[in-house]
C-alpha cells in the first residue's frame, strides 16, 4: 500500500508537472485479478480498485494501518463501476450491478470482492476513511440513488448527479459518496468551482474512452493548474484545491469525502472572475 503525502499551498506553486502528478494523482489502481490500496495522509484516506477474474478476492490489512483487519477502526465504500459481481460481509453477499455502491461499516472483520463473470468483470472502487462508530453496511441501487439534474447544454455542463452515501442516504461516520455523469456533448464538471476547507475529496474518473482525456484543474483559487487523466484514474483535492475539469468528451467521475462535514451543500464558491 503506496503512501501519498499532500503538499500544502506553500509548497504547491514550486512544483512542476511531475511533482504535481507524483503527489495528487493515483495512476495504477486497476489491475485484472488484483487488488490496490493506497494510503493518502490528508483525512487518513485509503483509495483503492479490486477486480475479480475467476477467484474471490480478499480485502487486505495491511500493515501500516496497525488494524487486525481493515475496518476494525474504518467505514468504506465500495462501488462497481464494471461487469456484476458481489460483496461478501462476514456470512452475508451483496449482489451488485454496475453502478450499485456498498457501504461496509466499521467493525467487519471478512469482506470479500467476487465477480459473477470473469470475462465481463466487476470493478470495485474503494473509498475508506476512520471511523469513531457503526453503522450498518447498507446496499444502494443506482436507481435509488437520488439523481439530479445539474447545468445546462448551453454551458457544456449539463449532468447527472447521483448520492449514494450521504445524510439522506446510507449512513456513515465521515464518509461521502456518488456519481455524476456528463451527459453527450457536455465537456465541464462541478462549475462554477468550489472548495471545502472542512472536508478533502477525492476524484475517480471512468467511462472515458482509450483516447479521451480530462484535464483536471485544482490549486488556490487565484494560482490554478491541471493535471491530465486517463480512465480510471484518481485525484486527490486538499480543501484548499478548487477540484473542477473539461474532457475531450463526456464522462463520468465518482467524487468521495471525508472530514468534518458530511452536508453535501457545503461549498466555498470559487466565481470564474476569480480564478487564475
Amino acid at each position: 500500500m503506496k503512501t501519498y503525502l499532500m503538499a500544502d499551498p506553500v509548497r504547491y506553486p514550486h512544483m512542476d508537472t511531475a511533482q504535481l502528478r507524483e503527489t495528487f494523482l493515483l495512476e495504477s489502481l486497476a489491475e485484472h485479478g488484483a487488488i490496490h490500496l493506497s494510503y493518502i495522509d490528508l483525512d487518513r484516506a485509503v483509495v483503492g480498485m479490486a477486480i475479480p477474474l475467476a477467484e474471490p478476492i480478499t480485502l487486505p490489512t495491511d500493515p501500516d494501518l496497525r488494524a487486525s483487519y481493515f475496518t476494525e477502526r474504518r467505514e468504506l465504500g465500495a462501488l462497481n463501476i464494471g461487469g456484476p459481481g458481489s460483496v461478501r460481509v462476514r456470512a452475508e453477499t451483496y449482489s451488485l450491478a454496475n453502478l450499485d455502491c456498498l457501504y461496509i461499516g466499521r467493525g467487519n472483520p471478512e469482506i470479500a470482492f467476487t465477480s459473477d463473470d470473469p470475462a465481463t468483470p466487476a470493478v470495485f472502487y474503494l473509498l475508506s476513511y476512520p471511523a469513531h462508530a457503526s453503522y450498518p453496511t447498507t446496499l444502494v441501487r443506482r436507481e435509488d440513488a437520488k439523481p439530479t439534474q445539474l447545468g445546462s447544454a448551453e454551458t457544456c455542463n449539463r449532468r447527472t448527479v447521483c448520492k449514494y452515501i450521504y445524510l439522506d442516504g446510507a449512513r456513515s461516520c465521515q464518509l461521502v459518496m456518488g456519481v455524476t455523469h456528463l451527459d453527450p456533448g457536455s465537456a465541464w464538471n462541478t462549475m462554477p468551482a468550489h472548495t471545502h476547507m472542512r472536508r478533502s475529496e477525492i476524484y475517480m474518473y471512468f467511462n472515458l474512452p482509450a483516447a479521451a482525456r480530462v484535464f483536471h484543474l485544482m490549486g488556490p483559487p487565484h494560482e490554478t493548474r491541471h493535471i491530465l487523466i486517463k480512465d480510471r484514474e484518481v485525484v486527490i483535492s486538499p480543501g484548499w484545491s478548487i477540484h473542477s475539469g473539461v474532457g475531450t468528451q463526456a464522462y463520468s467521475f465518482c467524487w468521495g469525502m471525508g472530514g468534518e462535514n458530511q452536508d453535501y451543500a457545503d461549498m466555498d464558491p470559487a466565481p470564474l472572475d476569480t480564478l487564475r
